[in-house]
């Protein structure tokens, strides 16, 4: 596989661009992204699904210049797909034409294969493994249901945000584009039903930037994002039935004002069919199901247990010591599983990430790395955890070494400070005797004595206790040096 691919999605609505960087076998990370609104299906549902002029060369500049910026990023790999607009239109041939005449191959994908390369790239870069998934485009949606870790049906339906407007909501027809939607919802199978709601594509990106607004979300990230879906129904419903010109009171940004009302009635009567209770956003689409489909074409489409993509990269790029890395987690896993705490056993894995990650601030400055790397994780961190689980890693590699505050930030989406400063205290514990001279054969002995954990360490060097003794320890918890 070529080490940067460039994957290019012509949709109804938007043309859009995704390069991609390979640092290790599965270790991935975006390079660039970039859209064009170039709206290729522009009047065609009014013209019998031909492509007007007009919006077609409009695509092919868009295209074009999509072609240039692959290559400035050396790009040796170029995949480019296309799906409602072109494969419903009946002058399509021609269009494939001229995109070949500017070096670009289209391949119009059907909308199982649409439905596929959503639902791929959701199991895999999102923490969930169980839902279905709604992707809402100008001229069809794809849904696909997800089981056990598996794709196990797809779907899709011509239904769009720019057919429903220019076939009704133009018009000023709400109650057609209802009885249009629901018409083509009655032939979703009946399987199709999941209390979680994966939502890709613009519409669900829309929604969720609004709600965030709405609430004050204090993290400013989008990819999984999870919102009540019953909570919000009211809004959906304001939504399209308000005049376009209150969109922008409702958060709604300029570039989705045309297109967000017939997304959002999609979107609520999808989800009123699904009998959705919560809904997780998704920041990845066919773009990503479409490299990942190439990633990982030797291994049943999934990466390999336990494996994340973006832990790997971040490890590839920014990770000077492997050695210090890996001792620092060894020596984090024996402590914890000495103390056979059940209270910490929810936060083993994510506690673990960040024993790995502690010093990849080093990369940018050895004073500040404890800053830089929390940052770096939270940014960089990005697919198959949880905003919580993203935080708490962050959070622990930003406290390393110190004591956590009390007016700690975030804490409503952290754990009990009580818990937080414990997973600290051994993170921190760790990071130190990862420097000692034999670490494997270090041992820990911890005694609970019912009201205090007393933790016994051995044959340390001077500076290494010179350390020890300096470390914050948390109540309740006793550090005996011999």
């Amino acid at each position: 596989m070529a080490k940067i691919i460039a994957v290019i999605d012509i949709g109804s609505n938007s043309a859009r661009m995704a390069i991609f960087e390979k640092t290790s076998h599965f270790g991935f990370h975006l390079l660039y992204e970039t859209k064009s609104k170039v709206r290729i299906s522009e009047s065609s549902y009014q013209n019998n699904g031909f492509l007007q002029e007009i919006p077609m060369q409009r695509a092919l500049h868009a295209l074009s210049d999509f072609l240039f910026i692959a290559k400035t990023h050396k790009a040796r790999k170029i995949l480019c797909v296309a799906t409602s607009a072109l494969r419903d239109a009946p002058n399509k041939a021609h269009f494939l034409s001229l995109a070949r005449k500017i070096g670009l191959n289209i391949k119009i994908i059907d909308g199982d294969k649409e439905a596929y390369f959503g639902a791929l790239a959701a199991l895999n870069l999102l923490p969930y493994q169980e839902g279905i998934t709604i992707d809402i485009g100008g001229g069809s949606t794809e849904c696909a249901l997800i089981q056990n870790n598996k794709i196990i049906d797809k779907i899709s339906l011509n239904l769009g945000t720019i057919r429903l407007k220019e076939l009704f909501l133009d018009k000023g027809d709400l109650k057609g584009a209802k009885e249009f939607v629901l018409s083509h919802l009655k032939t979703m199978p009946s399987h199709f039903k999941h209390e979680r709601i994966f939502g890709i594509g613009g519409t669900a990106r829309a929604l969720s930037k609004s709600i965030q607004k709405q609430t004050c979300y204090p993290l400013d990230t989008l990819h999984a994002f999870e919102y009540d879906f019953n909570m919000y129904q009211d809004f959906f419903k304001t939504l399209y039935t308000s005049n376009p010109k209150d969109l922008p009171k409702l958060n709604i940004k300029e570039d989705r004002i045309d297109s967000i009302q017939g997304g959002a009635l999609i979107f609520h009567l999808a989800l009123q069919t699904f009998n959705a209770k919560c809904v997780v956003t998704s920041g990845v689409g066919v773009r990503e199901g479409v490299f990942l489909h190439d990633l990982l074409r030797h291994s049943n489409g999934a990466f390999p247990t336990n494996f994340n993509p973006s832990l790997r990269s971040i490890k590839d790029r920014f990770i000077n010591n492997p050695y210090k890395s890996k001792t620092t987690k060894m020596l984090l896993s024996k402590l914890i599983h000495s103390l056979d705490n059940e209270s910490l056993k929810p936060f083993y894995k994510h506690t673990l990430i960040a024993a790995e990650l502690c010093d990849i601030g080093i990369s940018l400055n050895f004073y500040e790395k404890n800053h830089h790397g929390s940052y770096f994780v939270f940014n960089a961190l990005n697919y198959a955890l949880t905003h919580k689980e993203r935080l708490l890693i962050a959070t622990l590699i930003r406290y390393n070494g110190k004591k956590i505050p009390q007016n700690l930030e975030y804490k409503e989406l952290l754990p009990q400070l009580e818990i937080l400063c414990i997973l600290n205290f051994l993170l921190s514990l760790s990071d130190i005797l990862s420097y000692h001279k034999n670490p494997k054969q270090l041992e820990f002995s911890c005694i609970d004595s019912g009201f205090e954990t007393t933790i016994n360490l051995a044959n340390l060097s001077y500076t290494l206790k010179e350390k020890l003794n300096k470390l914050p320890i948390p109540p309740l918890f006793k550090l005996n040096i011999c």
